[in-house]
């Protein structure tokens, strides 16, 4: 039976390095079969032997087998102690935030993706929670927005879409004395790059659409934590919510966790490359990008980080060349959304963010100017040279 050998299974696992973890992820094959690719359960029940006597799985909304070897490799992956996988990133979010009660406070990065932002300022305000965004970056101002109501911190880093990097450790620290939850969205550096619960984190949250998935065919979120209380919580709202990712999709995303590893090294090597060409273009004017060592973040990243990710950002001379790059590139894809294999460049002002009030939108600098890539695993140079036609 698929849960008896779970927990050996789990501690061999324990034993690997990265690179081999993502390969053969929880239980890995089947061992009711010995299906090397582990099987897609498409049920919505299962049948009971006889009363009182349970497989371990009862209605798929509650457990599917397939949907629990995703969330056990993601458990392993972050190191965690379970993992949830719902059928959206704004699904995981949901339930994380459903752990406030009216009167709670949070405190959240400044520069957040707008469907966050969008979840606290429509949903949970009107529910009587509170919300300050802050520079997370200046621990200063970070120590200064805490309240007794402080319940939780969330934190982005590296930020959509201006790249902010936190330092995870110290605000962890601030977390702890305030007696609230650290909730970091690793969904930029994936485990690979990044584990914010081996840094004093609570709660790890992904979009599993973008890296984690790699393929741009699945939405998914994923919500690891570090103990069981909150597990016990993200069970409830899964139960209750019924937001459990289904079985293909959970089968998608576990065949492209295998080569995570991989994948996460070439777009963090064409990133480099891309962003150095992109600096020295006479129409780029700021670039927002985590590998430059004048970076303001560029060191903190270095002390929790083991890369930078395929993330940038830049300003271009006018709203005409934005307008123009868009339009004009061929291989690279406008499209929303990132962490695919092919590159993807994104207009925030329209797209990602056009949730987030305008004033707040252009003090960070999320302008007609400003445009998003996620850098892909194509070939670097025809990258570049896309680019570079589109901007002539």
């Amino acid at each position: 039976m698929i849960n008896d050998n779970y927990y050996d299974k789990f501690d061999r696992k324990e034993k690997l390095k990265f690179d081999s973890k993502v390969v053969h992820g929880g239980l890995g094959c089947d061992p009711i079969t010995g299906a090397v690719s582990f099987p897609i359960f498409q049920t919505a029940t299962f049948r009971h032997r006889k009363f009182g006597v349970s497989t371990g799985y009862d209605y798929s909304r509650l457990q599917n087998p397939t949907r629990q070897e995703l969330e056990r490799t993601m458990a392993i992956l972050e190191e965690g102690e379970e993992a949830f996988a719902f059928t959206s990133g704004q699904a995981a979010n949901m339930c994380l935030f459903g752990i406030l009660k009216p009167g709670d406070h949070v405190i959240l990065s400044d520069d957040i993706y707008g469907g966050t932002f969008r979840i606290c300022d429509e949903i949970f305000s009107k529910l009587g929670c509170e919300f300050t965004y802050v520079e997370m970056s200046d621990l200063d101002k970070v120590k200064a927005a805490v309240r007794p109501s402080t319940k939780m911190f969330f934190v982005e880093t590296p930020t959509n879409p201006m790249m902010k990097v936190a330092d995870i450790r110290a605000i962890a620290a601030i977390a702890k004395e305030a007696g609230a939850l650290l909730t970091v969205d690793n969904t930029f550096l994936t485990p690979y790059f990044q584990r914010p619960l081996t840094l004093g984190a609570d709660i790890v949250v992904h979009s599993g659409t973008k890296y984690l998935c790699g393929h741009n065919d699945v939405i998914a979120g994923i919500a690891v934590v570090k103990d069981k209380a909150l597990a016990e919580h993200f069970r409830g709202e899964m139960k209750s919510r019924g937001n459990g990712l289904g079985p293909f999709d959970s089968w998608l995303i576990l065949r492209g966790i295998k080569t995570l590893s991989l994948r996460m090294e070439r777009h963090n090597e064409n990133a480099a490359k891309v962003a150095r060409w992109l600096r020295d273009h006479e129409k780029v004017k700021k670039i927002y990008y985590v590998g430059f060592e004048d970076h303001p973040g560029y060191s903190v990243n270095l002390s929790q980080a083991t890369g930078f990710g395929g993330m940038i950002s830049f300003e271009v001379d006018s709203e005409e060349t934005a307008h123009k790059l868009l339009s004009d590139v061929e291989m690279i894809l406008f499209a929303e959304s990132l962490g695919g294999t092919e590159t993807l460049i994104t207009y925030p002002i329209t797209q990602t963010h056009e949730s987030i009030p305008d004033d707040i939108r252009r003090k960070l600098g999320i302008n007609e100017k400003f445009v998003r890539i996620s850098i892909g695993i194509e070939d670097p140079d025809d990258i570049i040279a896309d680019l570079a036609q589109a901007m002539e």
